[in-house]
């Protein structure tokens, strides 16, 4: 269908290759016949010279066109991506899990790419601009590969950085070669998809000096805005895909309008079947055991994205190959997800004294965890060092919540506020290790008080949001005190329940010091042994 332009757009881009060998064959021909017209001595003197003509000739013309690129062809703002085949990006919609609702909206746009002839016979316009919002990870390059690949076009991809350069106007020649590029390429093939990634690197709100002046992205941006909205020959179709993990506040709101990216698509983590969906296909690429449950392993992984996930097969993969087995096993699995998140095991010394003082924190946090939390479920306590901390209770939520209540926030105050009590009951004293559990706990009740309204004397509203040299000091003194009566009373509960719990805290205690660490099913034995239960245990995810 496109044949004739295809040929065109050949001979338009490469007619000077095709002038120079017809110069260069021509210049042979004319060489051979003077060298046959002369006389024998003067040829052979003529062959003689011809290598050194030859060597000096070839040095000059390899000057000159080197001088003639830096000054005449772009030079530091040479484009040196080209395009990519549809067909040759391989990457089908059925490879891109996870994320069903964005690809439903991602295959509409393939079908305008697809249909845009009947598009424009009722008098349509394809759309200009599509911009993917979502967290790293989620699979925003892959599905803008995926609607590349469905929808047969050439594609396009450059990363926003590569804009970005130290000397002024470079960026913006780059923008001007890179849709010219995409143009031709449209007008050869009926459409073409020009993806550009982290455009929050040129696309953030321009900025300008007290003189006047702007930043070199400035001008980058604004080359963007005049490309965007200047293609209007119909049978040029740019699509210009956007992707950024930053939020849409951060980016020029001349980007977003209607023109430009008309189209926005939200790209979130995986839901529950959207997660056993990712295992099952990471899992299909290494030997595995096929008894493993695919849904446990969902439910254990909440709020993990499609990176995430993956990382998670290979890590267990090596562990697996550490442990000399020939699959990978949920208990490797298991391991893989503590250490993604939790991180490598460090092996310390400690005394006798710090290991038991240790212990005695870490059982605090998991015996109020276990009872007071009602969204949170206890897989490992352990005082073994990882990272910066010395020991770890590591807990998971049963399922994605989206919104926080207070009593789930006042219950992140308790067992973070759980290990400072326990030491202080049983050790007398207290250690460097509830620092960052008391900057958690201050950073949740003072966030319950100065922005959500939830003190008990209900200073309404969103007082961070105010310039401080606004808010009276009586209205600071009574924020600052609600924020102290909620600590006092979530430590007045905690020191209550592990009073009460001090044959539970002892022999929780008891056991990592001799263990070291203590799996779910060790936890929910002990919890069972004295009759301790919770409402809706998350036995299915263990």
């Amino acid at each position: 269908m496109y044949w004739h332009k295809k040929m065109r757009l050949f001979f338009s881009m490469h007619w000077v290759k095709f002038a120079i060998i017809t110069a260069v064959l021509l210049l042979i021909a004319l060489a051979v016949w003077g060298l046959m017209s002369m006389e024998s001595f003067y040829m052979h003197l003529t062959l003689a010279q011809l290598p050194l003509q030859l060597l000096l000739t070839a040095l000059s013309a390899a000057i000159f066109v080197y001088m003639y690129m830096m000054v005449f062809r772009g030079g530091f703002s040479k484009l040196e991506r080209g395009r990519v085949k549809g067909e040759n990006v391989r990457v089908r919609f059925d490879d891109v899990i996870g994320i069903d609702e964005a690809k439903e909206d991602a295959w509409e746009v393939v079908s305008l790419i697809k249909d845009r002839t009947r598009l424009q016979q009722i008098g349509g316009k394809i759309l200009r601009g599509l911009l993917m919002v979502g967290p790293p990870g989620c699979g925003k390059t892959y599905l803008a590969k995926a609607i590349a690949t469905e929808a047969g076009v050439p594609f396009i991809s450059m990363a926003g950085s590569e804009f970005v350069e130290i000397f002024v106007g470079v960026g913006a020649s780059r923008v001007r070669k890179l849709f010219k590029r995409a143009r031709q390429l449209a007008y050869a093939h009926g459409a073409c998809i020009l993806f550009i990634d982290e455009l929050d690197a040129i696309g953030r709100s321009r900025s300008f000096s007290y003189m006047g002046g702007g930043m070199e992205t400035n001008a980058t941006q604004n080359q963007i805005l005049v490309e965007m909205d200047g293609l209007t020959d119909k049978e040029q179709n740019v699509i210009v895909i956007g992707a950024t993990n930053a939020g849409e506040e951060v980016l020029d709101i001349a980007l977003l309008r209607p023109g430009r990216f008309d189209r926005k698509i939200y790209i979130d983590k995986p839901g529950l079947e959207g997660r056993e969906k990712l295992f099952k296909y990471y899992l299909s690429r290494v030997k595995h055991d096929r008894q493993m449950d695919l849904s446990r392993l969902a439910k254990r992984s909440v709020y993990k994205s499609p990176a995430e996930i993956e990382n998670i097969v290979k890590e267990a993969a090596l562990i697996a190959t550490r442990h000399k087995k020939d699959s990978v096993t949920y208990k490797d699995i298991s391991e893989a997800i503590e250490r993604v998140d939790l991180g490598m095991k460090r092996k310390r010394v400690l005394t006798p004294t710090e290991k038991r003082n240790t212990a005695y924190h870490e059982a605090g946090h998991l015996i109020v965890m276990y009872i007071l939390h009602p969204t949170d479920d206890v897989f490992k306590a352990s005082i073994i060092s990882r990272r910066s901390s010395q020991g770890v209770v590591y807990s998971q939520p049963r399922e994605e919540l989206y919104i926080h209540n207070k009593e789930k926030l006042l219950a992140d105050i308790k067992v973070s506020l759980a290990g400072y009590v326990s030491e202080k009951l049983k050790c007398g004293s207290t250690s460097t290790g509830v620092s960052s559990d008391f900057k958690n706990a201050m950073r949740i009740a003072h966030s319950m008080v100065w922005q959500l309204g939830m003190s008990d004397k209900e200073l309404l509203g969103d007082y961070t949001s105010v310039p401080n040299d606004q808010i009276s000091d009586k209205i600071k003194e009574d924020l600052n005190n609600e924020t102290q009566k909620i600590f006092h009373k979530c430590m007045k509960e905690v020191e209550a329940l592990l009073t009460k719990e001090d044959i539970l805290l002892e022999r929780f205690t008891k056991e990592l010091v001799e263990r070291d660490e203590l799996e779910y099913d060790e936890i929910e034995a002990i919890f069972a042994e004295y009759n301790k239960t919770r409402e809706n245990p998350a036995k299915h995810i263990k």
